[in-house]
């Protein structure tokens, strides 16, 4: 027989293993779509100075989706009232599905252009949702913080290939 405090223990890991697992699948997604124009087109483009190394944005977007899926899960375990978390979840969402569409327009459509057009819409995105998520969980909007940085310097990497390839 279960008690309701172990059944809340499990509701809770499930809800943290969907919310971690569906910011890892875009990631996945992404990925498919971003490596093989790694070694291949991406070389060809003319970058920045302070284009980092290649090696450092697996680790780097691991780290930030980690911290996605967690901001994530607190939203959706916190109580609160049900328009307000299933709006902050809906741009959550929303902010997810730029973050995949950056990859399908840089790296697999080739178009630095269209993707910036993306990442605009991504960093506005992100900073609507710590917005909607800091009235749920402060916590949550503080670990998308470090989310909205790298797409900010990520946006001026995308507008400096622009320039530079021109």
């Amino acid at each position: 027989m279960f008690y309701a405090g172990e059944i809340l223990i499990v509701m809770n890991i499930i809800k943290f293993t969907l919310s971690v697992g569906v910011c890892f699948l875009v990631a996945i997604v992404g990925s498919i779509v971003t490596t093989p124009a790694i070694s291949t087109w991406y070389t060809t483009l003319n970058k920045p100075v302070f284009n980092p190394p290649n090696s450092l944005f697996a680790p780097v977007w691991t780290v930030l989706f980690l911290l996605m899926g967690i901001s994530l899960y607190l939203v959706w375990a916190k109580k609160a009232k049900a328009e307000k978390k299933k709006l902050a979840v809906e741009l959550f969402f929303a902010q997810l599905i730029f973050n995949y569409l950056w990859s399908l327009l840089f790296f697999g459509l080739y178009s630095p252009i269209l993707a910036f057009v993306d990442i605009i819409l991504l960093w506005i995105a992100i900073l609507v949702t710590i917005i909607k998520f800091y009235d749920l969980s402060k916590t949550a909007a503080y670990l998308l913080i470090p989310y909205l940085v790298w797409v900010s310097f990520a946006a001026i990497l995308n507008y400096s290939i622009i320039i530079l390839n021109r």
